[in-house]
């Protein structure tokens, strides 16, 4: 596997660099072929409805604080705390369709995106909406990867054992 984006590398006899597959979607976001249109809709769904089914869970979660009478400073704390971590969470989400994380730094935030996830399944649902969550940052990757591959490839014409000394 290419170290510089993650493209696995080609095995003999293959034309070229292969694409990396998306979670849902496999390698049919290059040529939008395979029901890619149908995957699409699907993973808006699921992602609403899972972040539909996450805010009703968290309602039941208010609605045990209020039960237990803990105060409003801590209802407020832990309202607050939801709303925070979602949004920290929908913009690292957002940020990862175009760029590649720091493992260290995602390692770090872990705790933070699992508090967070319904900011994490809304930047899903909104992100495939236009496109395969990550596919811009995929096709950018394999575009360069063949490009590189071609000049590579390009330059080699003739035997080299042939080649006139200087």
């Amino acid at each position: 596997m290419s170290d510089e984006n993650g493209t696995p590398s080609t095995p003999a006899g293959s034309t070229g660099p292969r694409p990396e597959p998306l979670r849902f979607f496999g390698t049919t976001w290059v040529n939008h072929d395979d029901g890619y249109t149908l995957r699409r809709v699907a993973a808006s769904a699921g992602s609403l409805a899972a972040a539909v089914a996450s805010c009703l869970v968290l309602r039941f979660a208010y609605e045990g604080l209020q039960i237990a009478d803990i105060g409003t400073f801590v209802t407020f704390l832990v309202v607050v705390m939801f709303a925070v971590c979602s949004a920290l969470a929908f913009r690292h989400t957002w940020d990862g369709f175009t760029k590649r994380h720091d493992p260290a730094r995602q390692a770090s935030l872990r705790g933070l995106l699992a508090i967070g996830f319904v900011g994490s399944l809304l930047a899903y649902f909104f992100r495939s909406l236009t496109e395969a969550p990550g596919e811009k940052l995929h096709r950018e990757e394999y575009d360069r990867a063949r490009a590189q591959h071609e000049k590579r490839t390009g330059r080699r014409t003739g035997n080299p054992s042939k080649k006139r000394k200087r």
